[in-house]
């Protein structure tokens, strides 16, 4: 555990190394928090209710999920694909340490920087001129949870994608296309409470709604008793099982590794 430990403070060092970067993301998911708000906004001036969100509920949607962004970074993260292709896999492969193990470390040290730094500060703002909802106790130690559960979710789908770079000499298109599913099937592009029943049954049930929305419905209640345990189990169970996908997928690759030049 101290070697996970020494990991996860170095994954947050990097990126807080860059604060300009972080303030300039910042102010990014401010301004779309902004437009997704009033779009929203505009759904609610013919009704009062969709899918079980009052107007309330879906601007606390908005600026909740643009915090959660960069936390359990659904876009551009391509670091292993790229030490996959460059040949720096085989330096790792060679230290005494599992790459998933070491990436996995390292992003649970990320994430709570960026929730911090780079995904309160919008949602503050948000809540200064928006009414938001805001989760009893209870609601707020299960939404830590979920949020940790979904990075893990998050950087198991992450970490599979980019294991396809042992097999395509460019793996971009296939990064950009899991990176596009991931975004409409986690409630990031829409609340998946807006979707038509058996689609929003299926996203929920898929790894991707633990991503986004399930955090979400947490924090807003959505979720209690047997219902709240339910989807926090669910969210435990894909984190378990795209982990050991992953483990799988790169016992296989690793049997043979050829890089490219040498």
């Amino acid at each position: 555990m101290r070697l996970d430990w020494e990991i996860a403070k170095r994954g947050w060092r990097r990126y807080a190394a860059y604060p300009w970067a972080t303030v300039a993301g910042a102010f990014t998911n401010t301004i779309f928090g902004f437009l997704l708000a009033y779009i929203l906004l505009a759904v609610y001036r013919s009704r009062t209710d969709v899918g079980g969100f009052d107007a309330a509920d879906a601007v606390t949607y908005v600026w909740l999920s643009q915090s959660m962004i960069m936390t359990v970074y659904i876009f551009s993260w391509w670091e292993l694909a790229w030490r996959i292709r460059d040949g720096s896999i085989t330096t790792d492969l060679l230290r005494p340490l599992n790459p998933q193990r070491y990436w996995l470390a390292f992003d649970l040290g990320r994430a709570p920087y960026h929730f911090l730094f780079r995904g309160l500060p919008p949602f503050v703002l948000g809540a200064l001129v928006f009414e938001l909802r805001y989760p009893s106790p209870l609601d707020a130690l299960a939404f830590v949870l979920s949020l940790t559960l979904a990075v893990v979710v998050s950087f198991g789908f992450r970490f599979i994608y980019n294991s396809v770079a042992f097999w395509l000499l460019d793996f971009r298109g296939v990064v950009t296309l899991a990176t596009t599913v991931v975004v409409f099937f986690s409630g990031m592009a829409i609340p998946l409470r807006f979707m038509p029943t058996a689609l929003r049954d299926l996203c929920y049930a898929l790894p991707f709604g633990s991503v986004i929305q399930t955090p979400v419905d947490i924090w807003l209640g959505k979720r209690e008793g047997a219902a709240l345990l339910g989807v926090l189990a669910l969210q435990l169970f894909w984190a378990v099982a795209l982990l050991a996908i992953g483990q799988l997928v790169l016992r296989r690759a690793t049997r043979k590794v050829v890089v490219q030049g040498g």
